[in-house]
């Protein structure tokens, strides 16, 4: 007999947009949820995400105008994941994940809205689409949290500017014609000034944007609903009943915990990715390998799914979702950044190996890109790599951590972040790679630039090349020359931005043992459920889609209500 301390109906470990969903879709459906999120701020990942959401068929497309084709997104997926495609799970998240939005949408403070030019990252297969399955959350005002703010996770400092000031690419660039236009120099003293008075209140601005909005609003949804919280709850232990899982020990203030969990315990502990153990064993150059996942992300999840019975899936493509990290280590603390979409797509910047040599297409996305680091470790080796460009295009688009004009660079040249030199032949020479190698390399690249066409790579050749180039230059937005001196390298590291490996669930987010059977009360969403798109990264929002699709799905089956059944009694 079990002396239980607390109750809820449903308890969910990790307070990312999965857990979150869960809670508040719970709460919906009139059930007690308690969320326990193991770090002091709320938000997990996601709060330090790009917050986009990855939903094909969703309303807003239609509504757009621009209809998502029956069929198209599953044929996509189809080639994307191969031999990994779990048909059952791909299935019941296209069909579902259009629910999924429509709820938050009107149900709760969560407003996500299509962007309509957004191709997905294999652009030119069959059932691609070039705009409208990614999503992104609305900017919301942190004021709106009260003391829930402070207990927000904030985003990456490397991200903000001013102190805490969140911006988008849109703001840098009326930032820097502030004093060449008047619609730019009015944005930028409205988010100016709106950042000042917030200082006045808060550590940093409570204007967010990107994941931290859909965190916030998430949040403030969960709260509205009546769902509990309680971080600093290190949950050690699942406890079962008869095989069902009926509740949660934690450590809790310093106290052990024994919480009952009525109608089942829902694990979004974010993944194992920044667990060293299991990156040595599941990731490829573990040892050089940079995680930008949370310090919470360690696999807690994973490890009390094996303890009640379930199991972990095994990843065919990638345990995690890769990204190329570079790392600034000034004042003896590393910061990393990773090198998503602000830089490597940009015209003028071209990525080597450390025989000179370029590797791959700079412009495709960050998962395939650190894949090209794999396949180059025969001839270079590219791990590590360098990202190669000029004073122009430093002052226009930034590079990594270092950001344009008119941001000073001094600072990460001092730290050795940024490599600087007057000539091509001294920028070999400190980085390491032969100079008539690189001096060919860089040549090659400038009369690609001038035709317009990269007969090695094909950088800006594909519509979502082009989406991130820059489309005020020509020929080609992705290639542009790199003749300016002073010219100026990073170095590059494979690493990720999360999970892919988890556990193993069935369409209900139901975990499941070794026989395909469901443990009983369990479920798994987020990170810890072994991703649906078996390593692969098809498009921009594919962990935070799913994630909350089967938070959803989770609750509502908790409730008694599933998805599942709700389309049957539609239909009915």
């Amino acid at each position: 007999m079990i002396n239980w301390d607390r109750e809820a109906d449903l308890v969910v470990v990790g307070s990312g947009a999965a857990g979150m969903s869960a809670a508040i879709v719970a709460a919906a459906s009139g059930l007690d949820a308690l969320v326990l999120e193991k770090t002091d701020r709320i938000g997990g990942s996601t709060a330090i995400s790009g917050g986009v959401v990855w939903v094909p068929g969703n309303r807003g497309m239609a509504e757009a105008g621009a209809p998502d084709p029956p069929g198209a997104a599953l044929r996509y997926l189809e080639q994307v994941i191969g031999p990994a495609l779990r048909r059952d799970m791909i299935e019941t998240y296209v069909r579902v994940s259009p629910e999924m939005v429509d709820w938050f949408n009107s149900q709760s403070a969560v407003r996500l809205v299509p962007r309509m030019y957004a191709p997905d990252y294999q652009s030119e297969l069959d059932g691609a689409s070039q705009g409208g399955r990614a999503l992104d959350p609305l900017e919301y005002d942190g004021r709106k949290l009260g003391r829930w703010f402070d207990r927000l996770r904030a985003p990456l400092p490397q991200t903000m500017i001013f102190g805490g000031m969140m911006v988008s690419r849109a703001d840098i660039d009326h930032l820097q014609r502030a004093f060449r236009s008047w619609t730019s120099f009015r944005h930028a003293v409205r988010i100016l000034l709106g950042h000042a008075r917030d200082r006045l209140r808060f550590a940093r601005g409570a204007r967010l944007l990107a994941g931290n909005a859909l965190a916030a609003r998430l949040l403030r949804s969960a709260v509205d609903r009546g769902v509990r919280f309680e971080t600093g709850a290190d949950v050690t232990a699942l406890l079962s009943d008869g095989g069902a899982v009926i509740g949660a020990e934690a450590v809790i203030g310093g106290e052990t915990v024994r919480i009952r969990a009525r109608r089942g315990v829902v694990l979004a502990a974010g993944g194992g990715a920044a667990n060293a153990h299991i990156r040595a064993a599941h990731v490829p150059h573990a040892d050089v390998h940079l995680s930008m996942a949370p310090e919470g992300s360690a696999g807690d999840g994973l490890a009390l799914a094996v303890a009640a019975g379930g199991t972990i899936g095994e990843t065919v493509a990638n345990a995690v979702f890769l990204t190329p990290v570079s790392v600034d280590a000034a004042g003896g603390k590393r910061t990393l950044f990773p090198h998503l979409i602000l830089d490597r797509q940009k015209p003028g910047l071209i990525a080597v190996n450390s025989a000179g040599r370029r590797f791959v297409n700079e412009a495709d996305s960050y998962h395939d890109f650190v894949e090209g680091m794999y396949r180059d470790q025969g001839d270079g080796p590219a791990i590590p790599a360098w990202l190669i460009a000029d004073s122009r295009f430093v002052r226009k688009y930034g590079l990594g951590l270092v950001r344009p004009a008119p941001f000073s660079k001094r600072g990460f040249i001092r730290s050795g972040y940024l490599v600087s030199a007057r000539t091509i032949d001294e920028l070999a020479a400190k980085v390491g790679v032969p100079k008539a190698q690189l001096a060919a390399t860089i040549e090659a690249a400038n009369q690609a630039a001038a035709t317009g066409f990269d007969p090695a790579f094909g950088k800006g050749s594909s519509g979502y090349n082009r989406y991130l180039g820059d489309a005020s230059h020509s020929p080609n937005p992705c290639l542009g020359p790199i003749r300016t001196p002073p010219f100026h390298a990073v170095r590059i590291w494979p690493g990720d931005i999360g999970a892919a490996r988890g556990i193993r669930t069935d369409v209900e987010a139901r975990v499941l043992d070794a026989h395909d059977e469901p443990v009983r009360g369990l479920y798994a969403c987020g990170n810890d459920m072994h991703s649906i798109m078996g390593g692969s990264y098809p498009a921009g929002g594919i962990t935070l889609g799913p994630a909350m699709t089967f938070g959803f799905i989770a609750a509502r089956h908790a409730a008694g209500n599933s998805p599942r059944g709700s389309e049957k009694e539609k239909t009915a």
